[in-house]
């Protein structure tokens, strides 16, 4: 056996347990009717694992929950592995990437409301950094699949109005009704547009 690939075999195996019990958890809170409903005590016990060895995957429920979301960061970044993806203009490449990580949540999107208020409540204030931190973080990947290699005070503008429009597309998609979150689309294309216009009038090209 190569001893170097050992590393990676272990790594691999971990992902498999973790989403595992990521896909579990969900399963379970849809069966439950909403994420609130869910245990994590039944997630182990489903799994056949005591407590002890979920926590050494998850520390926590809220930590289950952003293994969901890391899926979405997964299918985010695996867009821009699209054939001719640098060939797209920086408009289209943001709105595809952003759809991505939207709809890698489409399938449970009924507990991701339910999710976002577990971190909202008084006594979880860690969790509400824990939030903060994983906006900026899939904020930055969305930059980085886009492709953007602007530094200073235009990347720290464009920051801002990525965040903005993320969360803005976000936030319409957990309460749009239409087919195929059209809607969600719409307004996605439409700020997207808004921005580009005013990165225009800065003088920004693209």
């Amino acid at each position: 056996m190569d001893l170097s690939l050992a590393p990676m075999a272990d790594g691999v195996q971990e992902d498999a347990v973790r989403r595992s019990i990521v896909h579990t958890a969900l399963r379970l809170a849809e069966q439950a009717g909403s994420w609130d409903a869910l245990h994590v005590h039944a997630v182990a016990r489903e799994l056949g694992m005591g407590l002890d060895e979920l926590r050494r995957y998850f520390g926590d429920k809220d930590a289950i929950a952003e293994g969901f979301f890391d899926v979405a960061d997964a299918a985010l970044l695996a867009v821009g592995r699209q054939p001719g993806w640098a060939m797209l203009p920086i408009r289209e490449r943001l709105f595809r990437a952003i759809m991505a990580w939207i709809e890698a949540l489409a399938a449970h999107r009924r507990l991701v409301p339910g999710m976002l208020g577990y971190k909202m409540h008084p006594e979880h204030i860690h969790l509400q950094v824990r939030g903060v931190a994983r906006i900026s973080r899939t904020a930055q990947w969305i930059r980085e699949t886009a492709m953007l290699s602007s530094t200073g005070l235009r990347r720290e503008l464009e920051e801002a109005v990525i965040t903005t429009i993320y969360l803005t597309t976000f936030s319409r998609w957990m309460v749009d009704s239409s087919r195929g979150a059209e809607s969600t689309r719409k307004l996605l294309k439409r700020l997207l547009a808004i921005a580009e216009r005013g990165a225009l009038r800065l003088g920004f090209p693209g």
